[in-house]
């Protein structure tokens, strides 16, 4: 009798073998295909992003699909849905031609001396010699410009591919030798849906609102949700519900994070205390707790920002000042990390709430009057808390926001080509000439100025102007309209070094008559 195969995980099961199974990055797969459409395949990739977005998938798929041969035809091609003379032997790891290192246990130059070496032979069978070099940012610094003539001076036959988790920690000397892609958190819609199916592949019941819960959990992770998910299926005994997956994790229930922030809001601190208590009682961690009530905070405040919406999140905006809620999640965020290192979680995270509470009965700074509970008696005058700005809906609100950031806000009007934005979100095409880290810098600044979470990513689906490239198009515009003036004609004629500079289109006061648009000439 034959023996059962091995168990094998759910995230090794079900990892993609092609792009058509990769999840959640369909701008770097269109950005691919239309590559090798054109021919136009670099010879170095940079695959960066959080863990478990699938950095080493895709390093093996690419391979895949450089090394795509069949029926004696040998063409790079992204359709990889019958499988190659290769295919199977890279999808395994076990293909000659296709070299995988760990750069964490492979630092030093002797190291990356050895591929070096052996990149100058050609492959032994398959068209390209593919080296991945899975979190590169760890090779030292005498491995990085070991590796620098290299990819300089690549021979034709050779293509490396690099991931990693902290791109800030790759020399600019590497990354501009590399075409870079940053593979996005896969959203909680997408991954819900994608335990959906394998949970129906493994006949595995599982309820919408434990997949809900996976999804949030996994934050953006496919194979951390994945882990995840088979531990929940082993604690299930075969069946997966959110009770049991928010005891197995320490979760908190979402009711009663919602009525917690209902005790905050109202400053009743021992209904507060008492809620945290029940949640403590069935398993909940403290840091959890108070992680889920900020993200709470997060979405009631953002309803309020952008006006839409609806539900208990947009109610509560509604009754709540932004001057409270940006106080609540300044103090969350500080409690957050006193309760991480506390030598007792619950009793900081008790602290914590005790200190929203009395937040909350404080005076509105910007209408001098209690915001909830009992406010205490004879509260000294406060200053004005600062406006928080409103979301911008372009690059060049985005612009306007950087007013104290000069290089940054010159690298947003030089280098930037918008593709989308969306609250929270913002993705453009850089520029060749757009410094690596600008993105990262951005959305460092965006949050930091706007109090919620921005993410900048890039990608290449762009081709609109920069705000520069769009001022200098309309100067020229301006330029030629002022020209055609008579007076501007004359004054050109007449002096032979007079030239047109900066034109600017002056705004009718409000106490003048509107005439026809006139413009100014410097």
């Amino acid at each position: 009798m034959a023996e059962p195969a091995p168990y094998q995980v759910l995230a090794r099961k079900y990892r993609p073998h092609d792009f058509s199974a990769l999840i959640g990055q369909g701008p770097m797969v269109r950005t691919l295909k239309n590559a090798f459409a054109t021919g136009r395949i670099p010879q170095a990739w940079m695959l960066t992003g959080v863990r478990g977005v699938g950095k080493t998938t895709t390093a093996r798929i690419l391979a895949r699909a450089l090394n795509y041969e069949r029926d004696g035809a040998r063409t790079p091609t992204v359709d990889l849905e019958t499988p190659g003379d290769h295919c199977q032997a890279i999808i395994e790891g076990r293909h000659v031609d296709v070299i995988e290192m760990d750069a964490a246990s492979h630092t030093g130059i002797g190291d990356i001396r050895e591929i070096t070496d052996a990149a100058r032979y050609k492959p032994a069978i398959a068209p390209f010699k593919v080296y991945i070099i899975d979190e590169v940012h760890m090779l030292s610094t005498a491995a990085f410009n070991g590796l620098l003539k290299t990819l300089e001076e690549p021979p034709a036959h050779v293509k490396f591919i690099f991931a990693t988790t902290e791109i800030r920690k790759v020399p600019v000397t590497v990354l501009s030798r590399c075409q870079r892609f940053d593979l996005r958190r896969v959203d909680e819609e997408t991954l819900a849906a994608h335990f959906a199916s394998i949970a129906q592949k493994e006949g595995i019941s599982v309820s919408a609102e434990a997949l809900g819960v996976l999804a949030r959990v996994a934050d953006g992770s496919v194979r951390d949700g994945l882990s995840l998910f088979d531990q929940a299926i082993a604690h299930g005994g075969g069946a997966v519900e959110a009770g049991d997956l928010r005891q197995m994790l320490g979760l908190a229930d979402r009711g009663q994070v919602v009525t917690l922030f209902d005790d905050v809001m109202k400053g009743d601190a021992p209904a507060a205390l008492a809620t945290m208590a029940a949640l403590y009682e069935v398993g909940a961690e403290p840091q959890v707790v108070l992680a889920d009530l900020a993200a709470l905070t997060h979405e009631v405040t953002k309803q309020k920002v952008l006006g839409t919406g609806e539900g208990a999140a947009a109610e509560r905006g509604a009754g709540l000042s932004m001057a409270v809620l940006s106080r609540t999640w300044q103090a969350l965020l500080q409690g957050i990390g006193e309760v991480q290192t506390a030598p007792k979680p619950l009793v900081a995270a008790e602290m914590v709430l005790i200190r929203l509470c009395y937040m909350a009965t404080l005076p509105d700074p910007a209408l001098g009057a209690p915001t909830g509970g009992t406010a205490p008696a004879a509260e000294p005058p406060r200053a004005a808390a600062p406006k928080t700005p409103s979301a911008p809906r372009s690059l060049a609100d985005i612009v306007s926001l950087l007013s104290d950031n000069v290089r940054l806000r010159g690298q947003v009007e030089r280098c930037m080509r918008l593709v989308s934005l969306e609250p929270g979100r913002l993705e453009v095409t850089l520029t060749p000439d757009a410094a690596p880290t600008v993105a990262g810098a951005l959305g460092k600044a965006l949050t930091e100025k706007l109090g919620a979470r921005w993410v900048v990513s890039v990608s290449d689906a762009s081709s609109a102007p920069t705000l520069k490239e769009a001022h200098v198009a309309e100067q020229a515009r301006l330029r030629d309209e002022v020209a055609k003036d008579p007076l501007v004609r004359a004054v050109l004629d007449t002096f032979d070094d007079a030239e047109i500079g900066e034109v600017t289109v002056r705004a009718p006061r409000e106490d003048e008559t509107p005439e026809p648009r006139r413009r100014e000439r410097n």
